[in-house]
């Protein structure tokens, strides 16, 4: 316990600038799991509790991933008629509406594995290594924080897109919105993968342009329609589970699109595995 007590008071001495609210409370939740001692399994409550909270103090992920959904969504879901088209069971609104919840429910997933590699740059990891904390269970707060943000960002999409004239069947939509919700915890592994790889200066600034890149290419924002670009898209990583989240609300099904899932989420979760093992043993 002595030595527990030391680490802590060690880890908040060494913090980058003790006048950042980011590090003070990044320094609490060091010294609430040194008190809690180790986890046996791969959740500490404490510690996820607090994550959650310094990220939703952080005003650029907010905007991203909770607020520039939904504007998308007015911009480019409300324009013309698409309220009187039809698209499947429902409107062309609800379709986009759809697609852009899924989109922040990626941007926030993305976001969250990636903000390991700044915390890592940061030094943060090798002092959480210090405390009692595990290596997995940093690793699967972070993961549980970016789905419950993915969750928040599709319900804000989905209120406003209802408010502003989206109708489909509410299970379909909700079953749509379920498997999109599920399916986002790919791009976790995702931006846990690319946030060890890319240096950390830059990830933020390299993983927001090449999602919305994916997007395009993958027939996210826009139907695919036939030719060349349409058979390019099915090997994008967003391509299969866009297709699946779609598919409740009347897009098409495909086995292909399960594969395109099933095989991105295992490299995805590959190369964080890589990542993460060579991080962790250079301590």
């Amino acid at each position: 316990m002595t030595g527990t007590t030391t680490t802590t008071s060690t880890t908040s001495a060494t913090l980058a600038d003790p006048t950042d609210p980011a590090d003070r409370t990044a320094a609490r939740a060091g010294e609430r799991v040194a008190r809690t001692g180790p986890a046996r399994g791969l959740v500490n409550l404490p510690y996820l509790a607090i994550e959650l909270r310094r990220v939703l103090r952080n005003r650029r992920t907010v905007v991203f991933t909770l607020a520039m959904p939904p504007v998308f969504f007015l911009l480019f879901g409300t324009v013309g008629d698409y309220q009187t088209q039809r698209a499947g069971y429902g409107n062309v609104t609800a379709w986009v509406m759809v697609s852009m919840a899924l989109y922040g429910a990626l941007l926030a997933t993305t976001n969250g594995g990636a903000s390991v590699s700044v915390e890592r740059a940061q030094g943060w990891t090798r002092q959480l290594r210090l405390t009692p904390l595990r290596p997995a269970t940093y690793v699967t707060t972070k993961v549980l924080v970016a789905m419950i943000l993915a969750l928040a960002s599709m319900v804000i999409t989905t209120v406003v897109g209802l408010a502003s004239g989206a109708d489909a069947p509410v299970g379909r939509l909700v079953a749509a919105l379920v498997v999109g919700w599920v399916g986002s915890a790919v791009f976790a592994a995702f931006g846990l993968f690319m946030g060890y790889l890319l240096p950390s200066e830059n990830v933020m600034q390299v993983l927001g342009p090449v999602l919305a890149l994916l997007s395009f290419a993958g027939g996210l924002f826009m139907p695919l329609g036939d030719g060349v670009f349409a058979t390019v898209a099915r090997f994008m990583p967003t391509y299969g589970l866009a297709e699946l989240t779609r598919a409740p609300i009347g897009g098409d099904f495909s086995w292909w699109a399960v594969v395109n899932v099933v095989v991105w989420g295992a490299v995805f979760v590959w190369g964080a595995a890589w990542r993460f093992r060579r991080d962790t043993a250079r301590v």
